[in-house]
C-alpha cells in the first residue's frame, strides 16, 4: 500500500507527464538524468535534494521509486505518460539491458526497469538509489556516486538520528549490505565499482555544498 505522503507526491508528477504529453511539450535536450548511489551516512541524499533545486529538476527518493514499482496499477498509470515513440524507446532500453546483463527480470525488475525507465525518458530528473545507475542508457544518464570513510558515516547517521554510535555502526553497515545485494541480485554488478559511475564524490574531504558544485562541473553547468 502506498504511504498517503508518497500517493500525494506521485500524483502530481503523474498529472505533470499527463499535461505535458497533452501539449506535445519537447523534452529539453542537452541535460541528462542524474543518478545518485551512495553510501549509508554520506550525505548523498542532501547532495540529490540540492543539485535538483539547483538545476530546477525533478528529484525522486529511492522511497517512491520503490512505491512506484511496487504497485502495479502506479507503474501502468506511469507508461500512460509516454506516447507511442516514448514507449517503442523504453521497450528497446529495457531489451538492450536485459540481454547485455543477462537478467532474468521478475515482476518487480519489470516494474522497476518501466518507471525509472519512464522517468529517464521524461528527463529532467534525479534519481537516488534503486539501481537507476545500472537501468538508464549511457546517453541519457549521468552516474554520481556518494561516498566517505565509515567512522564519518556512522558520526552522521549518530547525530542525524540521535543514536548511540553502536546503534549508527549497526545501521550503516546493514543498509550497506543492504544496497550491495540489491544491485547484485537484481543487476548483476557490484555497486562499490568506481567504474560504474561518472563521478565519485568522498565528503569525508569535500563538503556538501563542494560536492553539488563538483556535479554542476561535470555536467558543464
Amino acid at each position: 500500500m502506498i504511504h498517503k505522503s508518497h500517493e500525494k507526491i506521485i500524483d502530481e508528477q503523474v498529472r505533470k507527464w499527463e499535461i505535458m504529453r497533452a501539449q506535445k511539450t519537447e523534452k529539453e535536450e542537452g541535460l541528462p538524468v542524474i543518478t545518485v548511489s551512495r553510501e549509508p551516512g554520506s550525505g548523498g541524499r542532501v547532495v540529490a535534494e540540492r543539485i535538483a533545486k539547483q538545476l530546477g529538476l525533478d528529484l525522486f527518493h529511492g522511497e517512491i521509486i520503490q512505491e512506484m514499482a511496487e504497485s502495479a496499477d502506479t507503474s501502468a498509470r506511469i507508461l500512460e505518460t509516454l506516447d507511442e515513440k516514448g514507449l517503442s524507446v523504453l521497450d528497446d532500453w529495457i531489451s538492450t539491458l536485459v540481454n547485455r546483463r543477462h537478467l532474468w527480470p521478475d515482476q518487480y525488475l519489470k516494474h522497476l526497469m518501466k518507471v525509472i525507465g519512464t522517468i529517464g525518458e521524461h528527463g529532467r530528473a534525479v534519481i537516488v538509489g534503486r539501481g537507476a545507475s545500472f537501468i538508464l542508457p549511457r546517453e541519457v544518464r549521468f552516474r554520481v556516486r556518494i561516498v566517505a570513510p565509515l567512522e564519518i558515516r556512522v558520526q552522521n547517521v549518530a547525530h542525524e538520528y540521535d543514536v548511540p554510535s553502536e546503534e549508527a555502526r549497526r545501521r550503516v553497515l546493514r543498509a550497506e549490505s543492504d544496497r550491495r545485494a540489491f544491485v547484485r541480485k537484481y543487476f548483476h554488478a557490484d555497486i562499490t565499482d568506481p567504474v560504474n559511475y561518472d563521478l565519485v564524490i568522498n565528503t569525508g574531504t569535500l563538503s556538501i555544498d563542494a560536492a553539488v558544485e563538483a556535479i554542476k562541473g561535470g555536467l558543464g553547468r
